[in-house]
């Protein structure tokens, strides 16, 4: 087979078990239905690889083109890491509310942020599990202010709750606060870094809807 002698269904599907991926996420990131990279690997439909998809997943994984299937008639192709692997992460058209309350919750994506994979999962993240959000308010300054984008880790919820900044659902708003684990077992508060704003002690934990922890934020400077 031109570009390589193992065929490429073999090298993807090993790639996808070796980097912890699945099927329908990279499908995702194909603009492709969820079951694409599924039966491209299991059915051989499609016979091969669009170029463009080869493109995008050769650059996912930090491998040459040929490996999925590439010509091998084109200038080779360097070693993977000089391939950086850049994912996008979308940017939901909703605002977590470090102040009065947000009550918008629609999350449509309205845009994109490109970070590099390895960075990302550096901060020990899933690519696919992570979205940017944007800060509306100031109960939260200095550590996040008005207009700030943060990072929320989607896959971090309720089940690993520990001290740290989260995005939640109180009473049915959107809002970014910190969450402090108290000695009353089972119990915790949710408070504001600004001290002009109030926060709630020892709540019942039911009464909270966990979205994900924040991880990364990033700021105009003006």
């Amino acid at each position: 087979m031109a570009g390589s002698e193992e065929d490429p269904r073999i090298i993807l599907e090993r790639l996808i078990a070796e980097r912890g991926e699945n099927y329908a996420d990279l499908s995702r990131l194909l603009k492709r239905n969820p079951a694409y990279i599924q039966q491209f690997i299991k059915r051989g439909s499609p016979r091969k690889l669009d170029e463009e998809d080869r493109r995008v997943l050769a650059r996912y994984f930090g491998v040459a083109e040929q490996l999925l299937g590439g010509s091998s008639s084109v200038a080779p192709v360097r070693k993977s890491r000089s391939l950086p692997a850049v994912v996008t992460v979308p940017r939901l058209s909703l605002g977590a509310s470090a102040g009065p309350g947000s009550l918008d919750e629609d999350e449509r994506a309205t845009g994109a942020m490109a970070f590099d994979a390895n960075w990302l999962r550096h901060l020990g993240v899933q690519p696919q599990r992570v979205s940017i959000i944007r800060v509306d308010g100031e109960s939260m300054a200095p550590t996040l202010n008005d207009g700030d984008e943060i990072m929320v880790d989607h896959e971090d919820g309720a089940d690993r709750l520990r001290d740290g900044v989260y995005v939640l659902r109180l009473d049915g708003v959107l809002m970014v606060k910190r969450i402090a684990l108290g000695p009353r077992r089972g119990l915790f508060s949710v408070l504001s870094d600004n001290a002009l704003y109030p926060g709630w002690i020892d709540i019942d934990p039911a009464l909270v809807a966990i979205v994900g922890r924040v991880v990364w934020t990033g700021r105009r400077l003006v």
